[in-house]
């Protein structure tokens, strides 16, 4: 958001909160696959210092008042369809076809199944892992990006409200299918644009109750549809060579 007010430009906006986010996730990436540590640990350490640092620069360069700040959004593309969303439709398309049929995506899934048999073809499950990571830091940077340059056009503290925790649950019960969890994402989207509408339409009910909508979806879902999800055999578990 800074790069984008500094420039004036909302595409450098997006790369460099594409690139913030990278480097956070290749930090994540040495702690857990080069030195082994919990990931939920290191994932808490890693958000609660994502939230420290944006605050922190916020309220340097802005003060403390809460002055909300304003920058250019990302233009339209295709009528109300932008180029960050086509993009990222066409990327969960290609990602449905990597991961099910090109040598490297059936390598990747291995390191999450059974790292040995990634090992024995002759693969690196350590660099495999960080691909992983570095992707998944990429797809990151351009949902927070998108949030403040493509949706809301400012910046607040703590903007992203749990939604990150959300994407968790919508990779559950999405099942670890990229379409799968694109159908998740539009149906919490959904949710999320359902909660105005009722505000709009002037619903009697707490607005509370309205906010916490997109969750409460969320948390259902995943009960139900959650049951019976089976993760990655070796999902957040270190892996040493030879072992």
């Amino acid at each position: 958001m800074l790069a984008a007010q500094s420039t004036g430009s909302p595409w450098i906006g997006l790369v460099a909160g594409i690139t913030a986010a990278l480097l956070l996730a290749l930090i994540f990436g040495w702690f857990t696959i080069r030195r082994g540590i919990d990931q939920v640990v290191v994932g808490t350490a890693i958000n609660l210092l994502a939230l420290g640092v944006t605050g922190t620069i916020y309220r340097t360069q802005f003060g403390k008042s809460g002055t909300l700040l304003s920058v250019t959004k990302l233009p339209p593309f295709l009528g109300r369809i932008d180029a960050v969303e086509l993009l990222l439709l066409v990327a969960a398309i290609g990602l449905t076809w990597v991961l099910g049929k090109s040598s490297l995506g059936l390598a990747l899934r291995a390191t999450g199944e059974y790292p040995k048999a990634a090992e024995a073809a002759g693969f690196s499950v350590s660099r495999l892992r960080f691909i992983g990571v570095a992707c998944s830091g990429v797809f990151a940077g351009f949902a927070g990006a998108y949030l403040a340059l493509g949706i809301s056009g400012s910046f607040a503290e703590n903007m992203t409200a749990g939604r990150g925790f959300v994407a968790i649950a919508m990779v559950t019960f999405g099942r670890w299918k990229p379409m799968w969890v694109l159908a998740a994402a539009l149906l919490i989207g959904f949710a999320e644009s359902l909660q105005f509408t009722l505000q709009a339409a002037g619903v009697h009910a707490p607005y509370q109750l309205l906010i916490a909508l997109p969750y409460l979806v969320a948390l259902t879902v995943l009960v139900v549809v959650g049951r019976g999800t089976v993760a990655p055999a070796a999902l957040a578990e270190p892996y040493v060579k030879g072992d």
